[in-house]
């Protein structure tokens, strides 16, 4: 039996999030990208097969780089044979794009170091048609050194009670924080100058990466600074904080195995 370790690309859109949903006898009922996946392996290997994803994204949430193990009982196909395979099995908005064999302990989860998204925002009038299913549309002009001076605290152990959803059911509200930062991008194909947030840490709360967008932004249109963002951190209080931007514009990018393993 093999591990396999793939990494996964999904436009989260019409999905209800990675996590497969059971209601009784009727399988995967809401669609979701786990359970897209693991119906695939089922038609490719002929036998129900468990896929283990390293982070969980909401519904409407993307991913350009997500990590997920399963257990192959077939030991014959050569491990980038899974890629063409699967991907011929799938719908268009999930495509795999590597495949390989993994320590058999290896977890998705368990041996994630640390988990980066990208928040894109547009800052133009109109949204390109393009972006619309991409993007949060944010028609003002932001100031990037504020941006980012207030997001430089986001950095080191926290607790990140101020920018967790009510639901959340995490064992602490602590987290640590790598980095966090702004900045532009062009956007393919509209050429679009895109403001992106970026974060990397051990791992979120939920609704975290989207709560903080959101708050970030607000203090920014608003004219406030670094004192006041850091006012709502040491606050520990989800009232403080501003809006929870819409999933549209959020983006699991990497998964990291190599760094220290921290806290849950």
């Amino acid at each position: 039996m093999k591990n396999i370790l793939l990494t996964v690309s999904y436009d989260g859109t019409d999905f209800t999030g990675w996590q497969r949903q059971d209601f009784g006898e009727t399988k995967n009922f809401s669609r979701t990208v786990q359970g897209e996946i693991e119906i695939a392996l089922e038609k490719m290997l002929k036998t129900p097969v468990t896929l283990y994803g390293s982070g969980r994204t909401d519904s409407g949430v993307h991913a350009v780089g997500q990590k997920a193990n399963f257990y192959s009982p077939v030991d014959t196909i050569p491990e980038k044979n899974y890629i063409r395979a699967l991907n011929s099995f799938l719908p268009p908005d999930i495509r795999i794009l590597d495949s390989k064999e993994v320590d058999e302990n290896f977890s998705a989860r368990k041996n994630a170091t640390s988990r980066t998204y990208r928040y894109f925002i547009s800052v133009s009038p109109s949204v390109n048609a393009s972006m619309n299913r991409f993007s949060w549309s944010v028609p003002y002009t932001p100031n990037l050194e504020n941006l980012n001076q207030m997001a430089s605290l986001l950095k080191g152990e926290m607790d990140c009670s101020s920018f967790a959803s009510s639901g959340d059911e995490s064992v602490s509200p602590c987290r640590y924080i790598d980095e966090a930062f702004f900045f532009y991008e062009k956007n393919f194909p509209s050429g679009e100058d895109m403001l992106v947030f970026q974060i990397e840490a051990n791992a979120f709360l939920w609704k975290m990466v989207r709560t903080l967008t959101g708050t970030l932004v607000m203090l920014d249109k608003a004219g406030k600074t670094q004192e006041d963002f850091k006012r709502i951190i040491e606050s520990h209080s989800r009232s403080k904080a501003g809006i929870t931007a819409p999933p549209t514009g959020l983006f699991l990018y990497e998964i990291k195995f190599d760094g220290i393993r921290r806290h849950a």
